[in-house]
């Protein structure tokens, strides 16, 4: 019974850990703010992809320069001429301490593939995403919403 006990006591603090550091993953739905005009741009879902690293999808498009329905006519590869809603755009993310890197980013407007670094600030309520080429010095910085 004692150790029964003992068992709960120390797996209580434990989920109040693990619930903290869940509050802290990217993973959930976001509003982008464009950087320039500070205006919404889109809903992305950022998932756990099946290699457990973290992925992004267009879920809705809110603002383009190409109206409704754009389409990403500067994409590289598979991805050309296709939706913008519902692209991938973000994969390979894994964690690394408080921030996730690791992956890539790609700005379907220039069709550009950048490194990227998310970090979720403000509890978990707003995320720091950062694109770059090379150093995390030479790049954009965005905040996303949580939804």
């Amino acid at each position: 019974m004692r150790n029964k006990l003992l068992a709960v006591l120390l797996t209580v603090p434990l989920l109040g850990f693990s619930t903290g550091v869940l509050a802290q993953s990217p993973v959930g739905t976001w509003t982008t703010i464009d950087d320039e005009t500070g205006r919404p741009k889109s809903v992305l879902e950022i998932y756990r992809a099946g290699d457990g690293s973290l992925a992004g999808r267009v879920n809705e498009v809110l603002q383009s320069e190409q109206g409704p329905d754009p389409v990403c006519d500067q994409c590289p590869g598979e991805r050309r001429d296709k939706p913008v809603e519902g692209m991938v755009i973000l994969w390979g993310i894994t964690r690394d301490g408080e921030v996730w890197d690791g992956g890539k980013i790609l700005d379907p407007a220039s069709g550009k593939v950048y490194s990227v670094r998310l970090k979720p600030i403000e509890d978990g309520s707003k995320l720091e995403v950062r694109g770059f080429i090379g150093f995390s010095l030479l790049g954009r910085t965005q905040t996303w919403v949580r939804r």
